[in-house]
């Protein structure tokens, strides 16, 4: 039962445990009004016999015989031998007592006291239109509690619905918003005016969105300002260091300008994609001839395999470029040789033989100024960003694992032409 609870809606939830709980409430008053009814038939049953008994008694000490035109419909005898024994034994005793079958397949009450010497004198009356009643009021109370049940499951189903409607549309706006769309809010939800903890929660949701939009927009908005600032003293950096004398010193200046340019240039690619200012071009390209003069262009020595395929996608070059160039940077400076690129169908994998990616780093996803791990090297942690971005915006996915016994393996899927 348990079991079949979890597997359920809320919805389904609500409306079982309902059903349940009223069933049990009509099961109970169902009870409660069938022994009341029976502890009357019983009570009555039993003056009715002790009634019928006096007279048929008052009759025997007249007549000294039981005339029964005279009592009335009771069957009135002297030891009679369907007697029950309790009842024989008490009136032997002196008692003038009664006893009630209602359940039994003759139900029927009995009345006795005794007549002098060892003789019984008892009356007994037939209970079958009482029990009768009693069998119809059950079928009353059985069919007053379905229609009880079922009105109750569907009141409760119906209530579910606009709860499990509004939770699913408060967790529809969750996903929208972890997924990038920060304009995404549930907005107002029940009856104005009234105590609603859905309403509250959705308030609360839309709240916490709107105050994470403007951490991010103000985050990005300061990604982009730097990176624009710096864009003209490293402009001007440049040429002034290559206005230098030759020497040493003067190729660790420029190496280290070229290198604050490359970062600066990340950052503006960073900001223009976390702003969804980007536009692809697409077209459709053979896939293994693009991949292999991506990969001669990035410098990075990495073997190609698959580069034969008459696979097509429908992609941006440029922005293919960007991704394979950083994931063959990434693998070169984080991983280890060798470093090969497959092509298969739609899909390119990358696959280095070095320490791996970091858990932290598949689970949590790429995360910007942030390697992961030192044996992993030295980075800004832009590249990985760079090319989940890019990849996006074509329409791609880029899947990371680790599948060992070493090395790291990023796995870029292609929308097929």
């Amino acid at each position: 039962m348990r079991r079949l609870l979890h597997s359920l809606s809320l919805r389904w939830k609500i409306a079982v445990l309902l059903a349940a709980g009223c069933s049990l409430v009509a099961l109970t008053i169902g009870i409660l009004i069938h022994e009341a009814r029976a502890h009357q038939v019983a009570d009555a049953a039993r003056k009715s016999a002790v009634a019928q008994l006096v007279r048929v008694r008052q009759v025997y000490e007249l007549t000294g015989r039981l005339d029964f035109d005279k009592v009335g419909e009771a069957d009135a005898r002297l030891d009679c031998p369907g007697l029950p024994q309790p009842l024989r034994r008490a009136a032997l005793s002196g008692q003038r007592t009664t006893y009630l079958e209602l359940n039994g397949p003759q139900p029927a009450v009995w009345a006795a006291r005794p007549a002098g010497g060892d003789q019984v004198l008892s009356v007994r009356q037939s209970l079958t239109s009482e029990k009768a009643e009693l069998w119809e009021l059950d079928q009353q109370l059985m069919l007053f509690g379905v229609v009880v049940v079922t009105l109750a499951a569907i009141g409760g189903a119906a209530l579910a619905s606009r709860l499990s409607k509004d939770l699913r549309s408060a967790a529809e706006t969750a996903r929208r918003i972890s997924t990038g769309e920060l304009d995404a809010r549930i907005g107002p939800s029940g009856v104005p005016g009234t105590r609603d903890e859905v309403a509250e929660l959705s308030a609360a949701v839309d709240t916490m969105a709107a105050s994470l939009q403007r951490r991010l927009v103000a985050e990005q908005r300061f990604t982009a300002d730097v990176a624009h600032e710096l864009r003209t003293p490293l402009t001007g950096l440049h040429t002034a260091a290559e206005l230098l004398p030759p020497g040493r010193p003067t190729e660790l200046v420029r190496d280290r300008v070229s290198a604050l340019r490359s970062l600066t240039e990340d950052l503006l690619e960073v900001a223009r994609l976390d702003g969804d200012r980007e536009v692809a071009q697409l077209d459709t390209h053979l896939l293994g001839p693009l991949v292999e003069s991506v990969t001669r262009r990035s410098g990075v020595q990495a073997r190609v395999l698959g580069a034969d395929g008459t696979a097509r996608v429908r992609t941006d070059v440029r922005r293919l470029d960007r991704i394979l160039t950083n994931l063959l940077v990434n693998a070169r400076r984080h991983g280890g040789d060798p470093i090969t690129v497959t092509v298969t169908g739609n899909t390119v994998t990358v696959r280095d033989h070095g320490p791996g990616f970091p858990e932290t780093l598949l689970r949590d996803g790429p995360q910007r100024f942030l390697t992961g791990a030192t044996e992993r090297g030295q980075g800004t942690g832009l590249g990985l960003t760079i090319a989940l971005g890019q990849a996006q915006v074509v329409g791609a996915r880029i899947t990371l694992t680790n599948p060992g016994p070493a090395g790291a393996c990023a796995t870029l899927t292609l929308p097929p032409a």
